[in-house]
């Protein structure tokens, strides 16, 4: 989980793929933090991203860095506890203008049953589990 957290630290920013009913949503996202050993995002709670993962909490993000790509699928649950939100604001303190641990709009997910894939076209594909 480690190289997987690390891995998306260095792209900067990745992109969560979700489900609106049956047509797919990607954007850009750049939070990531392991808490409680779990990998972690985070978002806000009246954004849509929110509304798909809590209505199918299948997900997958995609990240590209020196010709290499990484692939995490899995499902994101909620974490409502303080000290997990806490501990992603923590970790991005420019985020600590728009949201606090103890609002009603932060929200922190965290993978679940997760696979991880690291492609390129130089190499066979790697799969990580956690």
């Amino acid at each position: 989980m480690q190289e997987i957290y690390e891995f998306l630290k260095k792209a900067g920013t990745y992109y969560l793929a979700t489900v609106d009913g049956d047509q797919p949503r990607v954007r850009p996202f750049g939070t990531v933090n392991i808490f409680d050993g779990k990998l972690y995002i985070q978002t806000g709670k009246v954004k849509d991203v929110s509304k798909q993962l809590y209505a199918n909490p299948k997900a997958e993000v995609c990240a590209f860095v020196d010709g290499v790509w990484l692939r995490v699928a899995g499902k994101l649950i909620p974490d409502e506890r303080y000290e997990a939100k806490k501990s992603m604001l923590d970790a991005y303190p420019s985020l600590q203008g728009m949201y606090s641990a103890d609002d009603d709009n932060t929200i922190v997910f965290y993978f679940e049953d997760a696979t991880a894939t690291f492609s390129s076209f130089t190499a066979a594909p790697r799969t990580v589990t956690f």
